[in-house]
């Protein structure tokens, strides 16, 4: 479709002066098949033409009907619009051709040339057990990690682990009194949360508690080594459990980089703040005023010599430019934060640093979950491991009903179970609260990853029915079909767009628009599946539409990939 559009601008480039990238932004799909493929409004014209658009249509149309398109047949106007009619011919030879060499993607979407992109994302706290609420910043970080390497950028995530704070100060001290060395073996992620839960309640009664926290954690702040100790020991457990969880979701990150590895770095970033007349002393705290640019006051350190997230934050920005030297920077966290990065961006703008404005914040909306039975500790926390379980036992259920054949239904199901979860979430736009419901996660028939992960189990069951009947269909496909059917040109069409799929949910930063692309490509699948005859139609017709499905069952494969879901051969 870049070529197609690429030729219609050049074309009407030249008969309206518009700039061509101008054009191509203009081009739209017409909502009707018989309106044609493409369309051009005539509308922005208009100013510089001083004619109405109608009027204007005429005359493009005048100048560019006998000029020769490969992609185009023909052009008409209807109203204010200028209409392209597609060569399905020539776009299906080559199509097929760039989609089976496996080029489609690199050849239309490689425009990274190996750039750094460092992608902070996930981020659970050490000693709380892993909630649903960091799924979304767990796949959408993961999905923008896929994105950006299979368009040509060097990708690097980072799990910013939340492991230092006062926080650890109450759970040493919980640990000291109530704690059990064999419940911290056996479960010890459990454990340290039941021993924080217990602080909490205990404190409403007895403040002393919270002093006796408070002391702890100045403890560790100066490394004595028995709050060194039990603080390593609950890093390491937690970590072993993020791991295994992350392993269950098909997640990779390059780096785990918690709060305290930055501890070393605190005051020097304070002092070059202080040094290059950003920061000031405002009652024994140290702050930088950003009132001239509508923020609040910003806190580098507390009076009593305490640092912020922001202070942390500011040493990893600084830490990870120079380590990665990145041509950007993603932070996946909620939209509750977006202050935080405001603040953070404009320090760093201020301290000097040109490569500031390479630092975006992804923000995300909340997930609220229905299903109260699923939720623990008194419903403050949904375990995500739990949901996982959930997910992959009910897609079980499901395929055992609709394939009780199938001979691994296990691996199936946790592919089905999985991929439901991550595209429950990526199908959403990011920004939206969305509300987790398991009838419609794992529904077949509705916008879904079971919906889409069908489609292509269907696709690679008529490939093999294709393959065992010896029908040869690998030789390219006879220029002179004539893709006559709506069916098969709507199917066609919706698969050239992957390119354009790909780069616009990167440049938003929303996978979602890769999701509901990829529900499009399984609907218009499933027309042409029941209008179309694929095997026992005439011998030159078959071997065209395998092409298609062919050519199909690679864009869903490969744009479920990008999303980290796995597409099952059968279901």
């Amino acid at each position: 479709m870049y070529r197609v559009k690429n030729e219609i601008a050049g074309l009407l480039s030249e008969a309206s002066s518009l700039p061509r990238e101008q054009i191509e932004g203009l081009l739209e799909f017409p909502p009707e098949p018989e309106m044609g493929d493409l369309a051009f409004p005539c509308f922005n014209l208009a100013p510089q033409w001083k004619q109405n658009p109608a009027k204007i249509a005429e005359q493009l149309l005048e100048k560019v009907k006998t000029r020769p398109g490969r992609y185009w047949s023909r052009v008409e106007n209807r109203g204010p619009y200028l209409n392209f009619f597609l060569d399905y011919t020539i776009l299906a030879g080559e199509l097929f051709k760039e989609i089976t060499s496996r080029s489609y993607v690199s050849q239309w979407c490689n425009r990274g040339d190996g750039a750094a992109v460092v992608i902070d994302y996930s981020a659970p706290n050490i000693a709380k057990p892993f909630g649903i609420g960091h799924l979304r910043s767990t796949v959408i970080g993961n999905a923008l990690y896929r994105i950006y390497q299979a368009t040509g950028f060097n990708p690097v995530g980072i799990n910013h682990l939340g492991d230092w704070g006062t926080q650890f100060g109450k759970l040493i001290a919980a640990y000291q009194w109530w704690g059990n060395p064999r419940e911290m073996e056996k479960k010890p992620v459990d454990h340290a949360y039941d021993l924080y839960v217990r602080f909490h309640q205990e404190a409403k009664e007895d403040e002393s508690l919270e002093d006796a926290g408070r002391l702890w954690f100045r403890k560790l702040e100066e490394g004595e080594p028995e709050a060194v100790e039990l603080w390593e020991k609950f890093c390491d457990y937690s970590l072993q459990e993020f791991k295994r969880i992350y392993r269950m979701l098909g997640i990779h990150f390059d780096a785990y980089q918690g709060e305290s590895f930055y501890n070393q770095y605190l005051e020097k970033v304070v002092q070059e703040a202080l040094e290059k007349g950003v920061a000031r002393e405002s009652q024994e705290a140290i702050v930088v005023d950003l009132e001239n640019y509508d923020l609040p006051v910003c806190i580098l350190r507390k009076k009593d010599g305490g640092t912020l997230y922001v202070t942390r934050d500011l040493a990893a920005a600084i830490y990870r430019y120079q380590q990665y030297r990145f041509d950007r920077m993603l932070y996946v966290v909620g939209s509750e934060q977006s202050l935080h990065f405001q603040q953070l961006f404009k320090v760093l703008e201020l301290m000097g640093y040109e490569w500031a404005n390479r630092c975006n914040h992804v923000p995300f909306g909340l997930i609220r979950f229905k299903d109260g039975k699923m939720s623990s500790r008194e419903g403050k926390i949904i375990l995500l491991k739990e949901v996982i379980e959930k997910s992959i036992s009910l897609a079980y259920q499901v395929v055992e009903e609709k394939n009780p054949q199938l001979e691994n239904k296990e691996e199936v199901a946790r592919a089905v179970g999985i991929g439901a979860i991550k595209f429950g979430d990526l199908y959403n736009d990011r920004i939206k609260d969305i509300d987790f419901e398991w009838e419609k996660v794992l529904d077949f028939s509705g916008e879904t990853a079971p919906y889409v992960q069908y489609a292509h189990a269907r696709v690679c069951s008529i490939l093999r029915k294709a393959k065992a009947s010896g029908i040869e269909y690998n030789q390219g496909v006879d220029l002179l079909y004539s893709w006559e059917k709506e069916e098969e040109r709507s199917l066609l069409k919706q698969l050239s767009l992957m390119p354009d799929r790909i780069l616009k949910s990167q440049d938003q930063h929303k996978p979602s628009l890769l999701a509901r692309y990829l529900i499009d490509v399984a609907r218009d699948f499933n027309r042409f599946y029941h209008h179309c005859q694929v095997l026992g139609a005439e011998d030159k017709v078959c071997r065209a539409r395998l092409e298609v499905i062919k050519a199909t069952r690679m864009v869903l494969q490969e744009g479920l990939e990008l999303l980290g879901i796995e597409a099952p051969e059968e279901m």
